[in-house]
């Protein structure tokens, strides 16, 4: 059974999204009480962020080869990445990246206008995301920030995923792929971005997701059969360098005791809180 056609985009999401927050909420047990002062805008600013980009991607795969859509994705941290910029090298990489990109996303293939918006609109809430989870990681330790945002995301996206997805999402075919996609897709990846953001500072991780382009043009082609030209291999090349420059260059700052992990001069007032994990 394929899950996409099975419940459609706004089924595949909140399939994915409420797993995933049983799954962190059963790990951290996060205690509203506890989080610091603050915390609650950045968990739903963080959680709408999630849940719209979710969605929008989704969509956007629907109308747009997969190459092509996470290839407009990587738009938003990439103009993270421009904007915060504050050495030659992280521009340097920056443009190698985007190059790279635009070659990738030169596939031949048909793209439609409300595809490409909706890849657009994704790129933006994923740059948002990133933003706010770096604040969310330096605010609060431990995985709890996490799994409160994404309790929300899912919130917000059950009455749209059931009403498209209707009695298909108790299917236990269904709910069997939901979980390996849950677990693969968010939980996962999502824990490791967070601490990857208590460590380096947004505008490095966002050249770092220029490995998703590549990724979503390979499994286009191992999944859909998107097949890939020269063109498009030199763009993989060429991301894949900028994401290899940009960690030695992370590294080497951390190294020398630059700019701290994450964020510079020490915020007092988001220093993160411990939280008990029983």
């Amino acid at each position: 059974m394929r899950l996409y056609p099975a419940v459609g985009p706004a089924g595949v999401v909140m399939l994915r999204l409420v797993i995933a927050a049983v799954i962190l909420g059963a790990l951290w047990r996060p205690r509203w009480r506890r989080q610091p002062r603050g915390t609650l805008g950045l968990v739903i600013a963080a959680g709408t962020l999630l849940a719209v980009h979710h969605l929008a991607y989704y969509e956007a795969v629907g109308r747009i080869p997969l190459g092509a859509a996470t290839t407009l994705e990587f738009l938003g941290p990439f103009a993270i990445a421009l904007a915060t910029s504050r050495r030659p090298a992280d521009l340097v990489w920056s443009l190698l990246a985007a190059t790279g990109v635009l070659l990738l996303g030169e596939g031949g293939l048909p793209i439609s206008l409300p595809g490409i918006g909706l890849a657009a609109l994704a790129g933006t809430c994923w740059a948002g995301y990133i933003l706010v989870s770096a604040r969310l990681a330096r605010r609060v330790s431990g995985g709890g920030g996490l799994a409160l945002a994404v309790a929300w995301g899912a919130l917000l996206s059950l009455p749209y995923g059931v009403a498209r997805g209707g009695s298909r999402l108790l299917d236990p075919g269904v709910l069997s792929l939901a979980a390996a996609v849950a677990v693969l897709s968010s939980v996962l990846p999502y824990s490791c971005n967070l601490e990857a953001l208590r460590r380096i500072p947004p505008r490095v991780f966002g050249i770092l997701t220029s490995l998703e382009p590549a990724a979503g043009a390979v499994a286009g082609l191992l999944l859909l059969g998107q097949r890939l030209g020269p063109v498009q291999c030199l763009g993989i090349a060429a991301v894949a360098t900028a994401s290899i420059g940009a960690g030695r260059a992370a590294g080497a700052d951390t190294g020398q005791g630059g700019t701290g992990p994450a964020n510079g001069p020490e915020d007092r007032s988001a220093r993160p809180q411990r939280e008990e994990a029983g």
